[in-house]
């Protein structure tokens, strides 16, 4: 008897109707919530808002006088604590603006008894909590294409009721990628999903994000059977988005070439981002959110892509 391997059970048989779909959604939502604030709780202690000197009223940080500067730049209350002579800089806060995507196609559906969870489990937790950092940090965020951004402290809550609304409105269909538009001038996007589409369709969704002059992050989310192909034997593949079906008599003859074809749909879209600067993140579902969740922070604070920015000193 073949061994059958199945993107989502109910995805399979029934092609995750619109009704499922949203009921699926629903029921997930609470506890991705939770585990959304709980990640973005472990790592909040390293993310501040964006700070650099500039004009402002609110203090940043103390440095060393330089030689040049007016005399009347120092503060001497700080001076007199040592032997060397500090100016008081302010800070220039400037939230910025990020956009967030999160992929909920059928094939993200897909979770083996090898994952911690579906990967639009682990989409949304990223996703929202992702969004829950940035807002910590003084940043706006919104949903692509579906909310604006925004600076509320309930920012899980508010992504949380505008994706259900779209799943409960009729005929909503999700995409394999995000339509680059309506996006302002200077924001900031993270797009999260398996990228399983042709890597010439996310270049040019790379392509036009890159012409708006819209810096992104890709988090690229991967089952562990994606990456190894364990399979072997009698095996019969189901695609989700279709009828396909591939029935393998050695399923282990095709790991060498399935392998080789990841890795260069892999390589396509790595230098695509690359080519472009934007960051590209690689996280399996049977590792921690976290690890993906602290990656991406970093990135975000990269220099010439910050949200989170850097950290003041010397107070």
């Amino acid at each position: 008897m073949a061994e059958v391997w199945l993107l989502d059970q109910d995805a399979s048989r029934t092609g995750r109707s619109h009704e499922i779909r949203s009921i699926g959604l629903t029921q997930r939502l609470p506890r991705l919530c939770v585990a959304a604030r709980e990640a973005a709780a472990s790592i909040m202690h390293g993310v501040h808002g964006r700070r650099r000197a500039g004009p402002g009223e609110t203090f940043w940080q103390f440095r060393p006088f330089a030689p040049g500067e007016a005399a009347g730049r120092i503060d001497w209350r700080r001076s007199a604590k040592d032997d060397r002579l500090y100016v008081r800089e302010r800070e220039w806060e400037a939230a910025h603006t990020v956009l967030i995507w999160i992929d909920r196609s059928p094939s993200m559906w897909f979770a083996s008894n090898l994952a911690l969870e579906a990967k639009v489990d682990r989409a949304l937790v990223l996703g929202l909590a992702a969004a829950e950092l940035l807002v910590r940090g003084g940043e706006r965020a919104g949903l692509l294409g579906l909310m604006p951004p925004v600076a509320a402290r309930n920012i899980i809550e508010r992504f949380a009721a505008a994706l259900l609304a779209q799943e409960s409105s009729a005929g909503y269909v999700p995409e394999e990628l995000p339509t680059p538009a309506g996006i302002p001038a200077g924001a900031q996007a993270i797009l999260t999903g398996d990228f399983l589409a042709d890597p010439q369709a996310i270049a040019g969704v790379i392509e036009s994000l890159s012409s708006a002059g819209i810096k992104s992050h890709l988090v690229l989310i991967a089952d562990p059977v994606e990456e190894t192909f364990p399979f072997s034997g009698n095996t019969e593949f189901l695609d989700v988005d279709s009828p396909a079906r591939l029935r393998a008599g050695e399923a282990q003859a095709l790991r060498q070439e399935y392998t080789r074809r990841l890795a260069r749909h892999r390589a396509a879209i790595a230098a695509s981002a690359r080519k472009r600067g934007f960051s590209l993140i690689l996280h399996r579902t049977d590792r921690p959110a976290t690890e993906a969740l602290l990656t991406l922070a970093q990135q975000l604070a990269t220099p010439g892509l910050s949200a989170f920015g850097r950290q003041g000193g010397g107070r």
